[in-house]
């Protein structure tokens, strides 16, 4: 089986400019998907995601909106003219906020003639303990707001897509090679394990960026 280089997405949480395009520049030809967080947009802002953009890369927004309707709004409608090919916000925002989203999302993207992004809602941080139960019900409401899909772990990516009759994507993050260290992660596992449970996409960051060969570490990833 190949390696599903065009499901695994590479979290870009550095604050060095140069690194960051080394990781770009050794992976796009690849085809992975990469994201920008809070990290490297808080130092760099829009031009660190027009640099990924300029490589001909697909660009994964992970800014977690979670804010009144409006905020929530008038920053998504940002991302799609920034290029973005998907977005997440935090579920916890409200039906109301997600739906506003969703909608206004669609309607620029529909206006401006650029691609819709994905959105996809948080549901519990892998950093954290939490139930299967809060988890389900965090990704019921997001189906209900119509978003396409959700952040969770490995471990409930299967139960996700049998509940919901797989109509969300799952993308999980806390991927590990089993020789990496934790961290800070509590739900974690493997990438084979995570798409043998259903996930659609995998995030991985440090496993990766941390390595002295991108390429290297992005293939262990992808083969345990």
């Amino acid at each position: 089986m190949s390696k599903p280089w065009d499901k695994l997405i590479v979290a870009l949480d550095l604050t060095d400019e140069k690194k960051i395009i080394g990781v770009v520049e050794a992976l796009s030809a690849s085809g992975v998907i990469f994201k920008i967080g809070l990290i490297a947009f808080s130092k760099f802002g829009p031009k660190i995601a027009e640099a990924v953009i300029k490589r001909g890369a697909k660009l994964f927004i992970d800014f977690k909106l979670y804010d009144i309707p409006n905020t929530m709004v008038e920053t998504a409608k940002q991302l799609v003219y920034l290029g973005a090919w998907g977005f997440t916000v935090h579920i916890k925002a409200g039906k109301e906020a997600l739906i506003r989203v969703k909608d206004e999302v669609a309607k620029t993207a529909k206006e401006s003639k650029l691609p819709k992004p994905l959105i996809l809602g948080v549901t519990e941080l892998t950093s954290s303990q939490a139930s299967l139960k809060q988890v389900l019900e965090l990704a019921g409401q997001a189906k209900e707001a119509g978003l396409d899909g959700v952040i969770a772990s490995a471990q409930e990516a299967k139960v996700i897509k049998e509940t919901f009759a797989k109509a969300l994507l799952v993308f999980t993050s806390g991927i590990r090679d089993h020789r990496d260290e934790t961290a800070d992660q509590k739900r974690v596992t493997t990438a084979k394990d995570a798409f043998l449970n259903g996930a659609d996409y995998i995030v991985v960051g440090r496993p990766i960026i941390l390595k002295d060969d991108y390429l290297k570490a992005a293939e262990e990833i992808l083969s345990h």
